[in-house]
């Protein structure tokens, strides 16, 4: 009887003879315990760059679809349906936001273990990508894995591998960084193999965005000043010479410097006149959305690399302004939370946070640079809100490493392990 009568007190049937141990003041503890990590580790975030990032995603999803919903009508894309672009579009952003969910309960040590097998895992795809029956050609270029019911595109994952593997090197070569031969060769060299294969592709925008990212973490973990820019004029005079001995690339670049002339108007130069007409017919206010005559037809690629032509003939320089100052902020929101992990003393997470601001912000800048005509025209997306599933993808990933900085930053400041 006495058996019973404690296993019955035990599983909380019988009258207990405490208050404290009473079975619904035990379970009113544990969910008001759950509740409060579950609340501390919401106030932990960046509200304000979830706010921004969000903004991006949902602006660009309504841009594609107002870029694309005219596609089928042209021969090229008949039998898709006018919402064809905008289901996929949301269909990355969905994945991407799985993703994003998953790489925030990754704590930054544990990638920073990692990123040697993720540079190593993204130079094995793009060579993979160069395999004929494994790549997919597009317009000439060779860039995509085809998964079947999506592309895969191995450039984007070398840009991410690019800035934990950057960050993670300049942290185990802290006390070389003067030495140009033990610390910035070995470096320079990885990179290298990188953008031989990307060059292989071709890809020179996801090559020059990759050199910018090195560059930039190398500069921030202490380079020598010297080395540093020794490395750029080496850099410079690289991308000269490519240019210089590729017809293509030159040809652009004539075409960037006059545009309007008979001879580029309709050849190397349709692409940038298209896009400043866009932007002259939306003057201040744009023609408002939908709008858009450009993207009928007479814009190459309005939903990927032209999407800012777009966004100023339909909303005009007040929308284009609205979009540089969301890309401003956040790449200086991204640059603080660095700078805080490396005032904590956690240069690895500093760094790849910074890295991921330098790879958002410059990438950004490209895109719209082109897009006004202040730069030569060149094939790179921007960022969060052009077509495209594995850009948005690996975005979303490198964006939730950024949260998972700063959550784990928070927490130190509050005297609480991460």
């Amino acid at each position: 009887m006495n058996i019973a009568a404690n296993l019955w007190n035990r599983w909380g049937l019988g009258k207990s003879t405490s208050e404290n141990d009473a079975l619904p003041v035990r379970l009113g503890r544990r969910a008001n315990y759950a509740n409060t990590q579950s609340n501390s580790r919401v106030s932990n975030l960046d509200h304000a760059l979830i706010a921004v990032v969000s903004t991006l995603l949902v602006w660009g999803a309504i841009m594609v679809y107002s870029a694309t919903i005219a596609m089928p009508d042209n021969p090229k894309f008949v039998g898709y349906t006018h919402n064809y672009f905008l289901i996929r579009h949301l269909a990355s952003i969905g994945m991407g936001l799985v993703a994003c969910l998953i790489a925030f309960q990754v704590p930054v040590q544990t990638w920073e273990k990692l990123a040697p097998l993720l540079f190593m895992a993204s130079l094995v795809l793009l060579v993979a990508v160069l395999i004929p029956y494994i790549g997919k050609g597009v317009n000439g270029a060779r860039r995509w894995i085809s998964l079947g019911i999506t592309n895969f595109q191995p450039s984007e994952l070398a840009k991410f591998s690019a800035v934990v593997y950057a960050s993670g090197y300049m942290v185990r070569k802290m006390e070389v960084k003067e030495d140009f031969l033990r610390a910035v060769w070995p470096m320079a060299a990885a990179v290298g193999v990188m953008g031989v294969l990307l060059l292989a592709e071709p890809d020179m925008g996801a090559f020059l965005v990759i050199a910018i990212i090195a560059m930039g973490i190398l500069f921030l973990g202490g380079v020598n000043a010297q080395m540093f820019f020794l490395i750029s004029g080496v850099l410079v005079g690289a991308f000269g010479l490519m240019i210089a001995f590729n017809d293509y690339r030159r040809a652009r670049i004539f075409a960037y410097l006059d545009p309007w002339s008979e001879h580029n108007a309709l050849a190397k130069g349709y692409q940038l006149t298209h896009s400043l007409i866009a932007l002259g017919r939306g003057e201040i206010f744009g023609v408002g959305l939908g709008g858009s005559v450009e993207k009928l037809h007479w814009l190459p690629e309005a939903h990927t690399d032209f999407l800012v032509a777009v966004i100023g003939e339909e909303f005009g320089l007040v929308g284009v302004l609205a979009l540089i100052v969301l890309f401003l902020w956040m790449t200086r929101r991204i640059i603080h939370i660095g700078r805080q992990a490396v005032a904590l003393e956690r240069v690895f997470a500093g760094l790849v946070a910074q890295g991921v601001g330098i790879w958002m912000g410059f990438q950004g800048f490209i895109n719209m640079g082109v897009n006004l005509g202040a730069l030569p025209t060149k094939g790179l997306t921007l960022p969060l809100m052009s077509y495209g599933g594995s850009a948005i993808l690996v975005n979303l990933v490198a964006l939730a490493l950024v949260l998972r900085i700063d959550y784990e930053n928070r927490k130190l400041m509050q005297g609480v392990p991460a």
